[in-house]
């Protein structure tokens, strides 16, 4: 089935847009900062993308894919890096829209946050032998570490969104790693990653998962910051 990737992402991403303009919503205004998010994440995720494709750490079954590559990838993970965080970051803030007391206290968010931080590393350390889990969990060890420095209130709520967010997550890397199909669509050498699985799905996906969205939350909070601090003093 060519265009399963394909419909993977567009499914992923078609509520979440038709409801962007929810009167109540409004997830629109979010856009411009969203997008920036979304460029800085694909400056980060590509290259690494490509490196591991070009390296045979992981790649593309052709038979669920269209075809079409720019720079070694498939045009359907290009949009994966568009339409998994638009959805995600949709999802954390219609969340808090209709639950807007879902936060954790601050002793709480603080503890869960030096606990990751610590794990990232030295799993990171452990497993410098190994490309997925060494990039993998480098990165989200020096990103988590700048949302503590600069958005510690952002961690009080992710925290919580991104356990409802691992639902769909399950679901849609599930099918892309072979649950429910012949055939994996995204395949991986285990010689490079933990090689431990939940369910079909490599557990370093999790934390590149938790990774990805936490980037764009991280840019679209300092630029609504960065905006509102301008308003009030204009």
């Amino acid at each position: 089935m060519n265009y399963l990737y394909l419909l993977l992402n567009l499914g992923s991403l078609s509520v979440p847009f038709l409801f962007s303009f929810h009167p109540k919503l409004k997830f629109y205004n979010y856009w411009k900062s969203l997008f920036i998010g979304i460029f800085i994440s694909m400056l980060i995720f590509i290259p690494w993308d490509i490196f591991f494709t070009i390296h045979e750490i992981w790649g593309f079954n052709s038979n669920y894919y269209i075809g079409f590559k720019l720079f070694t990838l498939p045009i359907e993970e290009w949009l994966f890096f568009i339409c998994i965080p638009y959805a995600c970051v949709f999802t954390h803030y219609s969340l808090l829209y209709y639950f807007p007391n879902l936060k954790l206290s601050d002793s709480i968010s603080k503890t869960i946050s030096y606990i990751l931080v610590i794990l990232f590393l030295v799993l990171s350390i452990v497993n410098y032998n190994k490309w997925y889990t060494l990039v993998n969990f480098t990165l989200a060890f020096f990103i988590l570490l700048l949302a503590i420095i600069k958005t510690p209130e952002l961690l009080k709520t992710y925290f919580l969104t991104f356990l409802v967010m691992l639902i769909p997550f399950f679901i849609v890397n599930g099918i892309l790693t072979g649950s429910f199909i012949q055939d994996e669509v995204v395949w991986y050498n285990n010689l490079e990653n933990l090689n431990i699985r939940l369910f079909t799905i490599p557990i370093e996906d999790t934390i590149y998962a938790f990774t990805l969205i936490l980037i764009n939350l991280l840019v679209i909070n300092l630029l609504e910051n960065k905006k509102s601090i301008s308003t009030i003093r204009q």
